[in-house]
């Protein structure tokens, strides 16, 4: 029951809306398709990414007015902590919409993987696509001279690790000081994800990749009506 679950309301859905794209938007390329798909799912997924971004200002107050907190109850752990947790209270600071986001992405990587594990061959398609898609034929998987369902990359996993890189310094930039551990996040995640991205189908690359870049979108839309204080 699981596994027709899995294919019916979920694998088959995608496929043929990958599909659709292939054929209407993206020209006949896969790899276009694939950032359409991406850019078209994090539209349907903007109330939820907004919210995480009010959640993130609300954040900011929240540290703000807990800073002033504990410096004035510097000599009362326990009465620290109770203020605290008031303020994350006060301020009804719920991870929820994030982690919903994240939850969602990361259900449609698993299911483009799968479809580049079964692939993507004629006969397949004429059993998954609905009626009211038409077939298109042999299916083009280059992308710009990259077979996007090979695997060990290493040109699109290096430009993910690079643009989190980038993207971790920038949401970071007032830091003026570096705890070890936050260091060295700022280098191990980076490198992990390029190691992930190069085991995996170039796809996965194309996927997170236009999903960070939507999202640095808008982040840096926020920073622009909402600055963040020192």
């Amino acid at each position: 029951m699981l596994s027709a679950f899995w294919f019916y309301f979920l694998y088959q859905p995608l496929f043929n809306a990958l599909i659709w794209i292939y054929s209407n938007i993206a020209d006949f390329n896969l790899g276009w398709a694939i950032i359409w798909l991406t850019i078209f799912l994090r539209i349907l997924l903007l109330p939820l990414t907004i919210i995480s971004e009010r959640n993130g200002i609300r954040e900011e107050k929240a540290e703000s007015e807990a800073e002033k907190a504990v410096s004035a109850l510097k000599q009362d752990p326990v009465a620290q902590k109770e203020e605290v947790r008031r303020i994350m209270k006060k301020y009804k600071i719920s991870p929820w919409a994030k982690v919903a986001t994240l939850g969602i992405q990361l259900l449609v990587l698993v299911l483009l993987y799968q479809v580049f594990v079964r692939g993507i061959t004629g006969e397949k398609m004429a059993k998954i696509l609905y009626p009211v898609i038409d077939f298109p034929g042999k299916i083009n998987t280059v992308f710009y001279g990259f077979e996007i369902g090979a695997t060990h990359d290493y040109f699109w996993s290096g430009i993910c690790a690079i643009f989190l890189f980038i993207s971790i310094i920038a949401e970071n930039r007032n830091r003026k000081v570096w705890q070890p551990g936050q260091a060295a996040f700022l280098f191990v995640f980076p490198i992990f994800t390029f190691a992930i991205l190069w085991y995996l189908p170039m796809v996965k690359s194309l996927f997170i990749l236009t999903s960070m870049i939507f999202s640095s979108i808008i982040v840096m839309l926020r920073w622009m009506f909402f600055p963040a204080k020192n």
